[in-house]
């Protein structure tokens, strides 16, 4: 295997990971993403860093988002105590469809296997328009156009 497959299951292992403590039925993009920032220095982790997106921004971005949505549909979160998800190890998770469009895009961006960086992955992520990701990362405040932009720009300089 090389290092970028290594990278990747790395990355997948740990969105299910993420999608197990979310209690979620499938790993979706924003596993990814804390996944992302949750795995060793890399340049993808130093773009989101450089956002001002470590792991715990990210989560809260995606909290807020989890709260504004159920807000848009009348649900205040302050007049529930949610249950903490209780994940199950032995819960078979697949790689959702979004998920799959994620890293169609970011492997569409590398010219070729041997040219696929982290970046890559970054990028199929944030190229997303409509979902959980981009509603987080506006809610937070980030530049989606912008980040993507550095990632492109650091791709196209192949600093990574």
């Amino acid at each position: 295997m090389s290092a970028i497959d290594h990278y990747i299951n790395a990355i997948i292992v740990q969105g299910k990971v993420e999608a197990l403590a979310d209690g979620s039925a499938a790993i979706e993009p924003h596993h990814l993403l804390l996944a992302i920032a949750s795995i060793e220095e890399n340049a993808a982790r130093q773009a989101l860093a450089a956002a001002g997106l470590d792991r715990q921004a990210i989560r809260d971005a995606l909290d807020k988002e989890f709260e504004h949505s159920l807000s848009g549909a009348g649900v205040s979160l302050a007049s529930f105590s949610l249950p903490t998800p209780t994940p199950d190890p032995e819960r078979s998770l697949s790689i959702g469809a979004s998920t799959r469009l994620s890293l169609e895009r970011g492997f569409a961006a590398a010219t070729g296997k041997k040219d696929l960086r982290p970046g890559h992955l970054l990028l199929g992520i944030l190229q997303a328009e409509i979902g959980t990701v981009p509603r987080a990362l506006a809610l937070a405040g980030v530049d989606r156009a912008a980040l993507r932009a550095s990632v492109q720009q650091a791709l196209a300089n192949g600093s990574w």
